[in-house]
Formats: C-alpha cells, sequence, structure tokens
C-alpha cells in the first residue's frame, strides 16, 4: 500500500492529501529511509512521523484498504513518541 494512503487509513493523518505533503516535505521515514507519497509500505515496517516538535515511530501489523474509525489503530502500535528539543540559536 502506499505510504500516503496508510498513513490516512490508519489514520496517524487525517487526510491523505496532508499526509502526501508530509512526504513530500521529508517529514515521513520507513525503515529508516526517507519515504515518497507512493513509497510501498507492508507488515512489519517501522514508520517515523514528525509533527512540528513531536516524533512517532510505528510499527505496522496489518495493511487494509478500509477500516472503521474505531479499529484504525489496530493497523499498527507505536513504538515510541517523543517531542524534539527545539535548538535555540
Amino acid at each position: 500500500m502506499r505510504a500516503d494512503k496508510f498513513l490516512k487509513v490508519s489514520r496517524i493523518i487525517k487526510r491523505r492529501s496532508v499526509a502526501k505533503e508530509a512526504c513530500e516535505t521529508e517529514r515521513i521515514m520507513i525503515n529508516g529511509k526517507q519515504a515518497k507519497p507512493s513509497s510501498h509500505v507492508k507488515e512489519g515496517d517501522v514508520l517515523t512521523v514528525r509533527f512540528g516538535n513531536a516524533e512517532i515511530s510505528v510499527r505496522v501489523k496489518e495493511i487494509a484498504e478500509h477500516v472503521p474509525k474505531d479499529k484504525a489503530a489496530d493497523l499498527y502500535e507505536i513504538i515510541s513518541q517523543h517531542k524534539i528539543e527545539q535548538q535555540s540559536e
């Protein structure tokens, strides 16, 4: 499944257009490598997503085309979640 679509279906990012933009602005990594919106995501992959000053890493447990809102979190498990320190000049 495409990275932008997985991020939307899993509701890590709410809209596919925002997920696509996040990939294009180098805020998404798959297994430590920079992801493009069309990058392939499969079970077992580790996705790292940067949101402003926070970062979350998740392991893909399942790939599904459509899931109900309450089941979206079952597609992945959170490995780590932390704030990124801002560097002052």
